[in-house]
């Protein structure tokens, strides 16, 4: 008898998430860590870590299980993540990768306890630093790689290890002439190269496979994981008059006929999804925020009335793109949109 697809009942996302039969077997995830364990084992690093689905991606400090979260196991639940946070982490073939290596990254410094390392430690920072959810990273810093968008590696000193660990693993990139001008970050993919050379020969000294919040242990629903995700800071409320002085520019010159004139506010729907990914990987403004800051503005714009000429789109997408991403680098630099 055929098992039955928990996700054709309408009420689904009610059910306790260890009832919906999720895994990774059969799914578009199996066949790209099929791709990933061809790219670790070319390593010849003598550790092998478990994956298993949870809420969130992750490696349980000195283990060498990776988290991999439940949503990326279905469609529906992908799409409904991004409803509720605003980007899919691990979102294709290529993201899914890059957050593999990532993760891996993390397995390889618990499994040899790199972070005992006094070299490891000049490069990269106390492991002990407190790891808190909230940084501020400098965009473009030249002390630190790029991979993971939000400038991830200025996060903590373990979170830079495994972005370092992921831009050297990548295939076929080449990171010496990616870094030449950037010492610093070339420094610790240069210790990064020796240190993998040398374990090569060495047995890990941590090979638990201890999981945190496996998929077929949570008993609440996705409704209930969504309604008790992080509630962002409160969004700006004086920038009326920014948004109509966006709009006010895009209507100079144009006859005063607006019969087919577009709302500003069916726009701003339109470009939040997209807005949501590029602000974050280029600024570190959580996708949480960038949306509800985004659903805010586009409330504004109804309320305030707001059109502009459907020739002049591309300049009303530019703007708002222009407009978003400053607030959210006043909020990354200072924690307020209107420093």
């Amino acid at each position: 008898m055929p098992e039955l697809d928990p996700f054709r009942e309408s009420n689904w996302s009610a059910a306790p998430i260890r009832d919906l039969g999720l895994k990774i077997e059969g799914t578009r995830l199996e066949p790209v860590l099929a791709e990933f364990e061809t790219e670790r084992e070319r390593l010849g690093l003598r550790v092998n870590p478990r994956y298993y689905l949870s809420t969130d991606w992750g490696v349980v400090t000195d283990t060498v299980a990776i988290a991999i979260p439940f949503y990326l196991a279905r469609p529906e639940l992908s799409e409904l993540h991004a409803q509720h946070v605003g980007l899919i982490e691990g979102d294709g073939r290529r993201a899914l990768l890059g957050y593999l290596r990532h993760e891996f990254g993390h397995v390889v410094n618990y499994a040899y306890k790199l972070y005992d390392e006094g070299e490891w430690v000049r490069l990269f920072g106390p492991i002990t630093k407190p790891y808190l959810e909230e940084y501020h990273p400098a965009p473009f810093s030249r002390r630190f790689v790029r991979h993971l968008p939000g400038w991830y590696a200025q996060k903590h000193p373990d979170e830079d290890w495994a972005e370092t660990f992921a831009v050297w693993m990548t295939p076929g990139l080449d990171w010496r002439a990616e870094y030449a001008e950037l010492p610093t970050a070339l420094a610790k993919l240069e210790y990064c190269e020796r240190t993998l050379a040398a374990l090569r020969e060495r047995e890990p000294l941590v090979t638990t496979v201890e999981t945190e919040e496996p998929v077929e242990s949570l008993t609440f629903s996705v409704d209930e994981l969504y309604k008790g995700a992080l509630q962002p800071a409160e969004v700006p409320r004086g920038l009326d008059g920014a948004l109509r002085a966006i709009f006010d520019e895009l209507a100079a010159d144009e006859p005063p006929e607006r019969a087919d004139w577009r709302p500003a506010t069916q726009l701003m729907r339109e470009l939040e999804r997209p807005l949501v990914a590029c602000v974050f990987r280029w600024t570190g403004h959580f996708p949480e925020r960038t949306r509800l800051l985004v659903r805010r503005l586009a409330v504004r714009c109804e309320e305030l009335g707001l059109s502009y000429p459907p020739t002049r789109r591309s300049e009303a997408e530019m703007a708002i793109t222009t407009f978003v991403t400053t607030l959210a680098m006043n909020f990354v630099a200072s924690g307020d949109y209107e420093p």
